[in-house]
């Protein structure tokens, strides 16, 4: 099977094509560098993967890649996404975020794609009114950034024609080697000053809850999703189920560093949801997929790849 990867340069997208790969899939990929990291054009090389450097946003450039390498699913991951900094340009995250997703779509429509996996977001739940958080709760995001990942959902139920229809998988907070220190969750930026033996930083009073999975649970979620047959357009929450309090990853953190200090406190965020964590039912019978990382192990992995 041919699939092509947008954002293919990213942190989820570099281990989506590798693994993709790794299983015999023809994978192409697609990235403009804005965020991707450019080492890894040379890492996916290895593994027999062409990445083009195209905008997402360029619909005639993207249409033109698409039916020269005619993939029969396409999984979209390019996304700008930081919450704090699409406060700040929420202009940029309307054009990256939605116009992009929607080249994509028409791109893969005149293509021929059988498949359209759109990769999404638990931001755009905003505030839970009741936990776990399953695929029916009500979308009212907190952030421009939620309300552009619903956009782009919107978007490719609207739009695209093919016969495999479209998975939207809502990621809930993945983490993993290769994350981008600037856009990454709490996790890496908790890692980073433990590293140089500094106290993480609690937004809040860390008793928000979170829902923390592992990069490759994630990659063999999309996998599933690429090929599983569906009767129609599918939404689906990938996590694992398991809340934990911000308070309890720090200390879990310290602890895995065998670091003698105390997590300090910063006012909270504007834009952060105070609870949150999955209800992963619908996505473990449809995509017959479960999380096999538990926190604990995926922390002591990350720190093993980072020290």
């Amino acid at each position: 099977m041919r699939v092509l990867v947008t954002g293919a340069l990213g942190f989820i997208g570099h281990h989506l094509c590798s693994h993709l790969t790794n299983i015999g899939y023809d994978v192409f990929g697609i990235d403009n560098l804005s965020r991707g990291r450019a080492d890894r054009l040379q890492i996916l090389k290895k593994y027999g993967v062409e990445v083009s450097l195209i905008d997402v946003r360029d619909l005639n450039a993207l249409t033109e890649y698409l039916l020269k390498v005619r993939p029969e699913a396409v999984v979209h991951l390019a996304a700008l996404i930081s919450v704090e900094e699409s406060f700040e340009k929420p202009l940029l995250y309307e054009d990256v975020n939605v116009r992009g997703t929607i080249s994509a779509v028409l791109a893969s429509n005149k293509a021929g794609v059988w498949r359209f996996v759109y990769v999404s977001s638990a931001a755009v739940y905003g505030n839970p009114r009741y936990l776990p958080i399953d695929e029916e709760h009500p979308t009212i995001p907190l952030s421009p950034y939620g309300v552009t990942k619903l956009a782009g959902e919107y978007f490719t139920k609207l739009l695209f024609r093919g016969g495999g229809r479209t998975l939207i998988l809502r990621l809930f907070n993945v983490y993993g080697p290769g994350q981008n220190p600037e856009y990454a969750g709490v996790i890496v930026k908790f890692m980073e000053r433990l590293m140089k033996n500094e106290p993480p930083v609690i937004y809040g009073d860390g008793e928000q809850t979170r829902d923390f999975i592992y990069v490759t649970d994630v990659v063999e979620a999309i996998e599933k999703a690429v090929n599983v047959s569906i009767e129609g357009d599918a939404v689906l929450n990938i996590g694992t189920g398991e809340p934990t309090t911000i308070k309890e990853l720090a200390h879990k953190m310290i602890k895995a560093f065998r670091a003698n200090v105390n997590p300090v406190h910063a006012p909270p965020r504007k834009g952060d949801v105070r609870h949150s964590y999955a209800d992963i039912r619908k996505a473990a019978a449809i995509l017959k997929w479960i999380p096999k990382v538990r926190l604990d192990r995926g922390l002591l992995n990350l720190i093993k790849v980072n020290l």
